[in-house]
């Protein structure tokens, strides 16, 4: 498959990119709910001193977060829709 041919697949408009990351955004979110509780519970009561208490707690919800919100992901996420749009154009037809 040349370059050009994977482009176009993968090509999306703007708006439905959007969406695509904000359901990335919300899996990632449920996925790692055991993290964010755990950093809202180190984050409780602190104001500055976050930065350097919670940095434990912070950097596992990052980690995390990023298995779940990342540019392979994304890309999947766009080929499945436009494999789902493909199926409903030709089953239209």
């Amino acid at each position: 498959m040349g370059y050009m041919q994977e482009a176009r697949e993968n090509h999306v408009k703007k708006k439905v990119e959007e969406a695509l990351r904000s359901k990335m955004k919300q899996k990632a979110l449920k996925e790692c709910d055991e993290y964010t509780s755990k950093y809202a519970q180190c984050a409780a009561g602190k104001t500055l001193s976050i930065v350097w208490q919670c940095r434990k707690q912070a950097k596992e919800l990052n980690d995390c977060l990023h298995q779940f919100t990342n540019d392979a992901v994304l890309e999947e996420m766009k080929k499945e829709y436009m494999l789902q749009e493909n199926h409903r154009g030709s089953a239209r037809v």
